[in-house]
């Protein structure tokens, strides 16, 4: 990512020429012909409890003023549900798709990889079926590129070498990989059995929406209708294969063009697609070739560290080549100072001025936040979270500070909660 700056600056002069039409991130919000399938957004009482567990302030007062007195809540594209609900349903399901719209998520994303035959499915990774599927414990564990190794303890029962597997889509057609299904993405590294290996599901999870008859996997076609039967727009994200490219004849921008192309096919319009991927040169085929879709291409930072994080003059240089937003991770975008607020970072200003808009994630993916050390997506300002309600302190800043689109989260009910009560669209 960091030496990209040269190369996009000679792509700024071809950029120029696309239309200039802006997103429609704040146009037409009906989600097609069949937007009232969720007729009525069901919260559960998460971000009731959240509310309530917020320090006394003039936001806890507004949220719980709005919980008292609304008494329906609408779907908003504020709220982007993360592989679905993930939180507590298999991610990339049907039912992990279907719960994220009920809980009031406007779009929701399909990760995008490809099977041995070359069909689009939704998977996070091209090999992750070892940790998010029932592979190993069905007669495809044979296919897998790394056939479960269960974990080796010495005589004093001290972890030696962990449990692993390998399992691809690549390695499956798309006939046997629906015959596999979701299980909660996790493995358990201390696994000696293929069962204990698969029972690794973290304690602020559930395995209570995973049961042998759930999970349904989904091609890319399927969720494209399963998401236009429910009226959600869309944000598929072209995942980088686990195989080299060219893969049997398949080039990478063969792959970027099919996952526009089964939307086009099935009468998405550009203006209900958020096409996104880590990967630049993806977003940079879509803005150069497909400019509809390439107009709310998303480009996602893959940062780790804020040292990883672009510059200035990188942000602008991407905004020269045609790229309209990006989205880092939470961390990305916040700050705190001495007195435990939660401020803007440097890069969320940096973006802005560089005239990018600016999508973020994940919300609801750091398990229970009283209990500190909350890891990747909130090292920057986890010294000021203390308690699980600081959860709209943060959608607060990204929302009215910093004014970010929209928000990935595993549990969308408490970012569309939040978006309901404060009047984002």
């Amino acid at each position: 990512m960091r030496h990209l700056f040269t190369r996009l600056a000679l792509l700024a002069l071809a950029a120029a020429s696309l239309p200039a039409c802006a997103h429609d991130f704040d146009g037409d919000r009906r989600g097609g012909p069949n937007s009232n399938a969720i007729g009525s957004v069901q919260l559960g009482p998460r971000p009731f409890f959240l509310a309530s567990d917020m320090a006394d302030s003039n936001l806890k007062r507004r949220l719980q003023h709005c919980a008292a007195t609304r008494e329906h809540f609408k779907p908003t594209l504020f709220s982007i549900g993360h592989r679905g609900a993930a939180l507590q349903f298999p991610e990339h399901t049907k039912e992990s798709y279907e719960a994220a719209a009920r809980m009031g998520a406007g779009i929701v994303e399909c990760d995008v990889t490809f099977t041995k035959d070359k069909e689009l499915v939704c998977r996070h990774a091209q090999n992750d079926l070892h940790t998010t599927t029932n592979i190993l414990a069905t007669p495809l564990a044979s296919k897998c590129v790394k056939p479960f190794t269960p974990a080796v303890f010495d005589a004093a029962g001290t972890l030696v070498a962990p449990a692993a597997a390998e399992c691809r889509t690549s390695e499956l057609t798309l006939a046997e990989f629906k015959t596999l299904r979701g299980k909660m993405d996790a493995a358990n590294p201390r696994g000696r059995t293929v069962a204990e290996y698969m029972a690794g599901t973290p304690n602020f999870r559930t395995d209570i929406n995973a049961g042998p008859t759930s999970g349904t996997l989904l091609t890319l076609k399927e969720a494209i209708a399963l998401f236009k039967q429910l009226g959600v727009k869309m944000t598929p994200e072209l995942k980088s294969p686990s195989v080299p490219m060219p893969f049997d004849g398949f080039t990478q921008a063969a792959l970027a063009q099919k996952m526009i192309d089964e939307h086009r096919a099935a009468g998405v319009p550009a203006r209900d697609v958020w096409a996104q991927s880590f990967d630049i040169n993806d977003v940079l085929y879509w803005v150069r070739n497909e400019p509809a879709f390439g107009r709310q291409a998303v480009y996602l930072d893959d940062a780790n560290v804020v040292a990883d994080l672009p510059t200035f003059e990188q942000l602008k240089a991407y905004r020269a080549a045609g790229i309209r937003i990006v989205a880092p991770p939470l961390f990305a975008l916040l700050t705190a100072d001495t007195s435990g607020n939660i401020l803007p970072s440097q890069y969320a200003r940096n973006a802005r001025a560089a005239g990018l808009d600016i999508i973020t994630w994940t919300l609801e993916r750091s398990g229970i936040l009283a209990d500190g050390d909350n890891g990747f997506y909130f090292q920057t300002f986890d010294a000021t979270v203390k308690r699980e309600g600081d959860v709209y302190r943060v959608l607060d800043v990204l929302a009215e500070q910093i004014g970010v689109l929209g928000v990935f989260s595993d549990w969308p009910a408490t970012t569309s909660f939040y978006a309901n009560c404060t009047g984002q669209k």
